[in-house]
């Protein structure tokens, strides 16, 4: 037999030997997609970036869950109870919620969820040896602990009305304190939850596997056990094109986003697919609880509260729209309304609108008021917006207004913007739960950078005031309203410009069935299949 004979047989029975192993998973029960960086961990207590969120919402669930329409629906909780004055939460527990199967439980064992493993995941947030990012969700609880078995309560140290949509933040996931105590600081790389699939094993910046949890609670509503896949498999490509590639051979089932590298390939500048990929690629777009904007910062002599007229021309200079349709193929809207984006309030806010005229006006009465001849600012921006804000500059330089780009490193730029270094910079601000509340902390005064999320520095006793009341608000209909005119501040005061409403876009297989968008952005895979 020849030496090319022997090796096609031995090929043969590998590949035998292969498929009859018992780890096999049929490609169409395997959810695969991509993530450029590598994800830092498993544990819900790190969960503070997208790619860590995405893989621990399939291994984890908490009290309070969110429908495709931010609906709030109880996820381990069945039920629950709120006082009347808005302090106290009573959230009573669903039975028989197991643990994934683990030997720390016992051989191939796992024990039920209770109102104590709540009371151990809260305090280990807030323990100071972890360090979890997400330690300052619980800034607003006073005390909580387990009542029984059943019954877990929280008490407020003062009302706040948005706290059932904070507790959809992955933060607040449910773990074993016997996966924690045993595995010490390596949980987050031998993960044990509740959620539809189950850690099987991670190679670091190459793979991570996750596999379907036979004890998942949930059924469809057609009775069928939940997840229909067998596993989902993360892969860790860095660069976006070879991402394409991949996905384009259909070794990748979904892209989160179009890099700007490729967009004119696919989309047309109206931002839908181009014909040749219309029978290859489904496109899937909606709104997404992000807003891009530009800050000022208004400790700096030249943009402080006393130059409103000169942040309000440099509103009015900009051509979003043009903007939007020439630099990002009109994915997501130019943003003529307030800060809160679109999907989180009913009536939308009069923002600003392109108006040359206006903006030449206004900054003719701010030189003649402050006796300033040239205005001369400097815009700071990561690498991957430098194309918005040359835009921006070229608009500005229109009314006479002169731009220095300064382009910073990413974690550069978050340590000046929070250390008050930067006159000018570029942000973004994504929900970490979908109230339009998270978006107004941002020029609450006592949130002032460092300690907290107002980078602008604005202070406003009146705001400040509004701001508080919203809290007590428990009707929605009235506690909208307070935003509405808290957001109506925001444009009028103009501590920040508002660039663009983001948009969730992703490329999906054409066979990919029972796969959904949310303006969270949140990868829900426990009802997705392939055909």
């Amino acid at each position: 037999m020849s030496r090319k004979a022997i090796t096609l047989i031995s090929i043969f029975i590998f590949t035998i030997i292969s498929c009859s192993d018992s780890n096999y998973v049929d490609d169409k029960l395997i959810f695969r997609y991509n993530e450029h960086a590598n994800i830092s961990s498993l544990d819900p207590a790190f969960s503070s970036t997208l790619r860590n969120i995405r893989p621990v919402n399939q291994i984890f669930n908490g009290l309070i869950k969110l429908d495709d329409s931010l609906n709030i629906s109880g996820d381990l909780a069945k039920k629950w109870f709120i006082s009347k004055n808005g302090l106290e939460y009573r959230f009573v527990l669903k039975k028989n919620i197991k643990f994934h199967k683990s030997v720390i439980f016992g051989k191939d064992s796992t024990r039920s969820v209770d109102a104590y493993d709540f009371e151990y995941s809260f305090q280990r947030l807030i323990d100071p040896n972890l360090a979890s990012p997400g330690a300052w969700s619980l800034n607003k609880i006073k005390s909580f602990k387990a009542l029984n078995d059943s019954v877990f309560q929280v008490n407020l140290k003062a009302p706040f009305s948005a706290f059932l949509e904070s507790l959809s933040m992955k933060y607040f996931s449910v773990v074993p304190q016997e996966a924690v105590s045993h595995f010490g600081n390596k949980f987050g790389k031998n993960p044990i939850g509740t959620g539809p699939f189950k850690f099987k094993k991670w190679e670091e910046n190459v793979k991570l596997v996750l596999r379907k949890n036979e004890l998942y609670f949930e059924k469809d509503k057609h009775g069928k056990q939940l997840p229909y896949l067998e596993s989902i498999s993360i892969t860790f490509l860095p660069e976006k094109k070879s991402e394409f590639l991949e996905f384009i051979k259909g070794k990748i089932d979904y892209i989160n986003s179009i890099d700007s590298s490729f967009k004119d390939e696919i989309l047309t500048r109206d931002g839908v697919l181009k014909n040749k990929y219309e029978k290859l690629l489904n496109l899937l777009s909606g709104p997404y609880l992000n807003t891009e904007y530009i800050g000022f910062f208004l400790a700096k002599e030249k943009l402080n509260s006393n130059h409103k007229k000169l942040r309000k021309a440099i509103n009015y200079a900009i051509d979003r729209k043009k903007m939007m349709r020439f630099l990002r193929n009109n994915i997501g809207s130019p943003a003529t309304h307030g800060f809160i984006p679109i999907g989180l309030i009913g009536k939308r806010t009069k923002g600003f609108e392109y108006d040359l005229n206006e903006s030449i006006r206004l900054i003719s009465e701010y030189k003649s008021e402050n006796d300033v001849e040239n205005i001369e600012l400097t815009i700071s921006t990561d690498a991957n917006y430098l194309d918005i804000i040359e835009f921006v500059q070229r608009e500005l330089l229109k009314v006479g207004i002169k731009i220095n780009i300064d382009v910073l490193p990413p974690s550069t730029m978050r340590q000046a913007k929070s250390n008050g270094k930067l006159e000018m910079f570029r942000a973004s601000w994504i929900a970490d739960y979908p109230d339009p509340e998270n978006y107004l902390t941002l020029f609450y005064s006592k949130n002032k950078s460092p300690f907290g999320p107002n980078y602008t520095h604005f202070e406003n006793s009146k705001f400040d005031s509004i701001f508080l009341k919203s809290y007590e608000q428990q009707s929605k209909t009235k506690r909208f309203n307070y935003y509405q005119d808290l957001d109506s501040m925001i444009i009028e005061e103009s501590p920040i410009i508002p660039l663009y409403y983001d948009e969730v876009l992703v490329l999906t297989k054409k066979n990919l069935r029972g796969f959904k968008i949310n303006a969270t952005n949140l990868l829900k895979l426990k009802e997705v299949y392939k055909e």
